[in-house]
């Protein structure tokens, strides 16, 4: 029962009845609030830090955490409302958050808000300017359409009928049609690190007045990619003449034509990223599209390539390591201790396995030690992880090979020990070179916006679709991880391209090497 009912208002003299009332009713509506601002942090602590948390994608919790918040500040902004609907003016509120981290480069436009008057109450004159108060919000401008119109005057002179003078036309990547190259580049990076179909664009520019039907945005995208296949390719040669890289494969669904269903491609994804301990070359990723998973396809991809290779415990990577090995030497395999770490945790979040408890405090152990040494050179990070990590590593082999003796092969625990055990050789190769990670996460962060553009477009038109999709995807998370504007980036090496960029300055039109002042 309310506080309101249950108040015995006969003791109140009439006049003030109403106002006592309004009072108690509004301490009750904070109560409410109170009491729903509490669930709300409740649920969002859940799921920060909830076993359950574990069990969402990385789309889900970020997901959660939208609606969550917004429900949390909706609630704190009613529960001010209803704090200060009865103690006069509204206060303005400050940010809690990303104050101050407005970047220099945005440009500033100012509004100089003066008194009414600067005539001095006393009489005395105009006022003088002491100083001022500054404070600066983000404004957001949709995306700004324009038409460029290309003028080209032609002289001549009067007396002669001929000797017309007009400058050449500029180079445009599609002669005669609608786009510039800015144009192109903003539909590759909404719908490659964006996620946007291309219908969803086309639906957008609609609301501007441009009809645009999905062909004609496709037949850019298509252009661009026959025309930025070189600097995709030349950036898979550098990264193949590397001693160490990561591989990682992810599902590319592909409609399949005439049958009206989906097939299931693959991208596989070739990465550097040699940051964790300080090495000379930029990081870079090449998503290369295949039909299936064979491992013949990695061969293909890896021609050329004679180093280290950070993967995890697919079996049609096993070729790359055998005498018989096409396009180069027997690769040395670094496995990944992430996967191995999963494996034992799925036991434990189902069966909570004693077992597979001890197992991952063990690994916990060798990760804090990488944590440590993270940004050292490949001579540090050797010294330490034979120094600390390689007995910690020994004596979980030697438990490893007791607990598969106690437990039956067939069961969830046994499948998942045996694993691990398959994959041992490859384990221990961090323990010989410093430049080898712990894990290959390096890869599979940089094929997390694959799933992402995959959940959103469903599928690629066809396998030439899917190649297209590999290639303009390989420039942007490249540009993306070495801190370039996927925007800018492509904008201008398209106009490079247009304009005949030559063939033996390739290398200048790679990510890492582009600037933004050119």
């Amino acid at each position: 029962m309310s506080s309101a009912l249950s108040l015995d208002l006969s003791a109140i003299p009439e006049d003030q009845r109403d106002a006592v009332l309004a009072v108690l009713r509004e301490r009750d509506a904070l109560r409410e609030a109170n009491k729903r601002l509490e669930h709300l942090v409740a649920e969002l602590n859940q799921v920060v830090h909830g076993k359950r948390s574990e069990k969402l994608s990385e789309d889900e919790r970020q997901l959660a955490f939208e609606d969550l918040e917004t429900a949390v500040v909706e609630a704190e902004a009613q529960q001010d409302e209803d704090a200060t609907a009865s103690s006069g003016p509204r206060r303005s509120k400050v940010a809690r958050r990303n104050r101050g981290n407005l970047p220099e480069s945005l440009p500033r436009i100012e509004q100089m808000i003066e008194p009414a008057s600067l005539e001095c109450p006393c009489g005395c004159g105009t006022m003088h300017r002491i100083g001022e108060d500054r404070s600066e919000r983000l404004d957001i401008v949709p995306a700004q359409l324009r038409v460029i119109v290309t003028v080209r005057p032609k002289y001549a002179c009067r007396a002669y009928a001929e000797g017309v003078t007009q400058a050449p036309a500029p180079a445009f990547l599609i002669e005669g049609g609608l786009p510039t190259e800015g144009a192109i580049a903003y539909v590759l990076v909404a719908k490659f690190a964006d996620h946007l179909p291309l219908y969803r664009q086309s639906q957008i520019l609609a609301r501007s007045g441009i009809d645009l039907r999905r062909s004609t945005p496709a037949d850019w995208v298509g252009t661009a990619a026959f025309h930025l296949a070189p600097v995709v390719d030349r950036l898979a040669e550098h990264l193949k003449g590397s001693g160490k890289l990561f591989m990682d494969e992810t599902t590319a669904p592909v409609l399949e034509p005439g049958r009206g269903r989906t097939k299931t491609g693959f991208l596989w994804a070739l990465a550097r990223d040699d940051r964790g301990w300080g090495g000379d070359d930029p990081p870079g990723v090449v998503f290369t599209y295949r039909p299936s998973r064979a491992g013949v396809n990695a061969e293909q991809i890896l021609q050329g390539f004679d180093g280290i290779l950070q993967l995890d415990g697919y079996p049609g990577y096993d070729r790359l390591t055998r005498p018989s090995r096409k396009g180069g030497a027997p690769i040395t395999v670094a496995h990944c201790w992430a996967h191995a770490r999963r494996k034992l945790k799925e036991v434990f979040d189902r069966d909570g396995s004693e077992i597979a408890a001890e197992g991952l405090r063990r690994i916990a152990e060798f990760y804090r030690i990488e944590t440590e040494i993270r940004g050292m050179g490949p001579g540090q990070r050797l010294s330490a992880r034979q120094t600390r990590t390689a007995p910690l590593v020994a004596q979980f082999g030697e438990w490893l090979q007791s607990q598969r003796r106690r437990i039956s092969a067939k069961s969830r625990l046994g499948e998942k020990l045996a694993y691990i055990h398959r994959q041992w050789d490859g384990l221990q190769t961090f323990l010989q070179d410093g430049r080898v990670e712990i894990d290959s996460n390096a890869v599979e962060n940089l094929i997390r916006p694959i799933a992402l553009t995959r959940k959103n477009a469903l599928f690629a038109d066809h396998d030439e679709g899917g190649r297209t999709w590999g290639r303009i995807a390989s420039l942007i998370a490249t540009a993306k991880i070495n801190e370039i504007v996927p925007f800018v980036y492509l904008k201008a090496t398209l106009e490079a391209i247009a304009a005949g960029h030559p063939a033996n300055r390739i290398d200048e039109l790679l990510p890492w090497n582009f600037k933004p002042s050119s």
